[in-house]
């Protein structure tokens, strides 16, 4: 029986592992990639050092952890610009002008709240979720915001 012994089974359970392991990892990367910029690099920020604390208690390497802080210190911003772009072309989307939106958003201590929210069928949720994950995934995307239904 071709693939059904101990390797294969402990090779697919760590496949599963190390894809929610970098999930997450990359979600720390991005709040240490926030953080820094706020703090400007100033690692006894405690912003900062908070969020470093939380990404070696997942015991996340310090090779990244530095990786992330240098990048949000010599962040370009033309850069994260065209990334969204792309991923917005790739969905048959574009980026609107700033402000653009902002009628429909207020902003609250949590973030950006809704005014008003716009139902949307089975279809169009389908691929406002698809858009909305790889928006998340982006390293260079900090949070997404939606009126959606």
């Amino acid at each position: 029986m071709s693939g059904h012994n101990k390797f294969s089974k402990i090779k697919h359970l760590k496949a599963k592992n190390d894809a929610q392991k970098s999930k997450h990892f990359g979600k720390l990367v991005r709040l240490i990639t926030v953080e820094a910029k706020k703090a400007k690099g100033n690692l006894s920020s405690p912003g900062l050092s908070t969020a470093i604390e939380k990404a070696r208690k997942e015991n996340m390497p310090n090779d990244t952890i530095d990786r992330a802080v240098k990048k949000a210190i010599s962040d370009n911003r033309n850069k994260a610009a065209q990334e969204i772009k792309h991923i917005l072309s790739l969905n048959n989307c574009e980026l609107a002008s700033p402000g653009s939106a902002l009628w429909a958003f207020q902003k609250t201590q949590e973030g950006w709240a809704p005014t008003s929210t716009t139902p949307l069928e089975d279809a169009d949720i389908e691929i406002l979720t698809k858009l909305v994950e790889e928006l998340e995934n982006n390293e260079e995307v900090q949070e997404v915001f939606t009126n959606a239904e």
